[in-house]
């Protein structure tokens, strides 16, 4: 067993009956889902499940987890997802996977969020290994560009892995990678990034995190908010 693998089973365990649980996107939450999907189906684990992206839906789908629209949902007991990078005080990064909005949406409507990493993922501050991405409108990408660079920032259109085109979200957006020279505080730039006129969503995830579950050496290591 992986560490991906570890960490998923070890989040999946502590899922009770009954319960709403949001799935995250990525190779680390399809772990998540599918011991997830073992617990349903092995012990008759009787939950609800709402997906982050079309990615996680189809994989829940498959393998024969109940799904709810985002539309159906009040709130919802936990979302388990992965991150890019998690800060000493659990502030995250996400976004490598440009799903912002419903992962932001997911994670603020959630009783938990829980966060499996590797130790990899550590990092002294936000921003220290992956630039910021900042979704936006795509007409006004220029004039967010423009605003990134007035606090520090310098901002590229992310384009298609083959670099034949840009990046578009699930949402319909463009994506700025920006990158800040000078550390900053991210619960400051999260202020003033939400306060950018044509920024749909962004990739600092502030104040949401409950848990960050750690595999290492072959055992779990938690950290609670």
């Amino acid at each position: 067993m992986n560490d991906k693998e570890l960490v998923a089973q070890h989040a999946a365990r502590k899922i009770e009956d009954g319960m709403i649980v949001g799935l995250g996107t990525g190779s680390t939450a399809n772990c998540f889902i599918e011991a997830l999907a073992q617990r349903h189906h092995q012990e008759g684990l009787k939950v609800q499940t709402v997906s982050s992206s079309v990615v996680s839906a189809i994989k829940a789908r498959e393998l024969g987890l109940p799904l709810l629209a985002v539309e159906q949902l009040k709130g919802l007991d936990v979302y388990v997802d992965g991150a890019d990078e998690v800060a000493p005080d659990m502030t995250l990064l996400k976004g490598r996977g440009f799903d912002l909005v419903r992962e932001k949406l997911l994670a603020g409507a959630s009783r938990e969020f829980w966060v499996l990493i590797n130790p990899g993922k550590r990092v002294g501050r936000i921003g220290e290994r992956f630039p910021i991405p900042v979704e936006v409108m795509p007409f006004a990408w220029q004039l967010v560009k423009e605003s990134l660079a007035a606090i520090g920032g310098k901002a590229e259109l992310r384009q298609t892995e083959n670099k034949d085109g840009l990046v578009v979200t699930s949402h319909g957006s463009l994506v700025l990678d920006t990158a800040f020279a000078e550390a900053f505080d991210s619960h400051t730039l999260d202020t003033v990034l939400n306060g950018i006129p044509g920024v749909v969503e962004h990739g600092i995830f502030s104040h949401l995190t409950s848990a960050v579950f750690c595999a290492r050496d072959g055992r779990v290591e938690e950290q609670s908010a």
